[in-house]
């Protein structure tokens, strides 16, 4: 069985110029880039200034797939916020794994709690256990996501995907990349994906198991969030 794989940090579906958020716009854009299964990064879930609904699931019945939304924090003006997976297969073992923050804090910059979102697809091929993360930005939260990360995976059929927030050149993923198959050995030249408009750097990553076969992989030129998709190809 063949399948398609995207990993999207959506911005809370803000179309990139206006910053303002269009539900139809990520719509149209997700079911034009042809993925069975999406991860999601930065989406709000319940009750946010957007929509009372998580916006995982406005998109999910726009475009007929099922649904996750995986919270990492509570905003103090409103709502919850995470990460989320739209999936064309029916989801089970729904669950959150929140990565501990630093104590202490070990570094000026900015801190958010985050979480990996964990699921299994049951599509035609069988189960296929999905994960989805989105690292901090500063060193101490990326060590953090990897020691949380490197229990979770599955020594078979599993994919981890997100923006992680380090470039590939990083030995902060060595760990993983002992694991697991970095699908970006398949890309062609279209290798940065951030900022969406005229990229400098990658960050965002799609992993799977060795038993899975990367047939391709592309980061293509997409301007809709701030990010651009990565789709990978794989047969199993």
């Amino acid at each position: 069985m063949e399948m398609k794989i995207a990993s999207y940090n959506v911005q809370h579906f803000a179309e990139f110029y206006s910053q303002k958020v269009d539900y139809d716009f990520f719509a149209r854009t997700i079911e034009e880039l042809g993925a069975d299964i999406v991860g999601l990064n930065e989406t709000y879930g319940t009750g946010s200034n957007y929509s009372e609904l998580p916006q995982a699931e406005i998109l999910a019945d726009k475009l007929g797939m099922d649904w996750y939304f995986a919270e990492a924090i509570y905003l103090p003006w409103g709502g919850v916020y995470g990460n989320s997976i739209l999936s064309c297969f029916p989801l089970k073992n729904k669950r959150t794994v929140i990565i501990p923050d630093p104590e202490p804090r070990g570094y000026d910059g900015y801190y958010e709690t985050r979480c990996v979102l964990l699921c299994t697809a049951e599509t035609d091929g069988g189960d296929l256990d999905v994960a989805v993360t989105h690292f901090g930005l500063n060193p101490d939260e990326h060590e953090n996501a990897v020691k949380t990360i490197l229990p979770l995976i599955q020594e078979d059929r599993f994919i981890l995907m997100g923006d992680f927030n380090v470039t590939p050149e990083d030995p902060l993923l060595d760990p993983i990349r002992e694991k697991m198959t970095d699908t970006a050995s398949a890309l062609g030249e279209n290798r940065l994906s951030f900022p969406s408009d005229k990229p400098v750097k990658k960050i965002d990553y799609l992993f799977t198991t060795k038993d899975l076969t990367v047939v391709s992989a592309d980061i293509p030129p997409v301007v809709a969030s701030d990010h651009r998709p990565y789709l990978a190809s794989l047969r199993f």
